[in-house]
């Protein structure tokens, strides 16, 4: 299993180095996987400064909280909650490294449940549920229907 190494082998043999990376494999962000390494996407010139870059990371701290705080009140009401959260964890994720983790650890599940979604034993199973389910919410609707008839939850009477 690759756990991430920063280097590329050719076929050859030879190790290629990334720009930013030394020979025994280190960076300065961190880890490298998938053509990108891990900390701050800040440019050049914030990180330069120490106290420019902190509060480029108050910054984007704040905002990616807000914009997690707004997904987090969209779950109960109308509105597309989780993708508003994953979009402010990839805003945290332009300056931290466990936001990046987090969403690399997401997509990788989120691509096996797809995967495991379009088996066709689990797509069989899961419409034979689906129908099973439907069946009983109809034969409880045609229950009620039939006891009580069509009855509206509320009393208006002709004035």
């Amino acid at each position: 299993m690759d756990t991430g190494s920063n280097r590329t082998g050719g076929v050859s043999g030879e190790i290629a180095v990334a720009p930013g990376q030394s020979e025994t494999g280190g960076t300065e962000a961190g880890d490298v996987r998938d053509g990108q390494g891990l900390g701050s996407r800040a440019p050049g010139f914030i990180k330069r400064r120490r106290a420019l870059h902190l509060s480029w990371q108050v910054g984007v701290f704040v905002v990616g909280l807000a914009v997690v705080a707004a997904g987090i009140v969209m779950l109960p009401l109308p509105g597309p909650g989780w993708v508003v959260i994953f979009g402010g964890m990839a805003i945290w994720a332009t300056e931290f490294v466990w936001a990046q983790l987090v969403l690399r650890w997401t997509k990788r599940k989120v691509t096996e449940a797809a995967q495991r979604a379009l088996d066709p034993k689990v797509r069989r199973r899961n419409i034979t549920l689906t129908v099973v389910g439907l069946v009983i919410i109809g034969v409880l609707v045609g229950v009620y229907l039939w006891k009580f008839g069509v009855v509206m939850p509320w009393k208006i009477e002709d004035q």
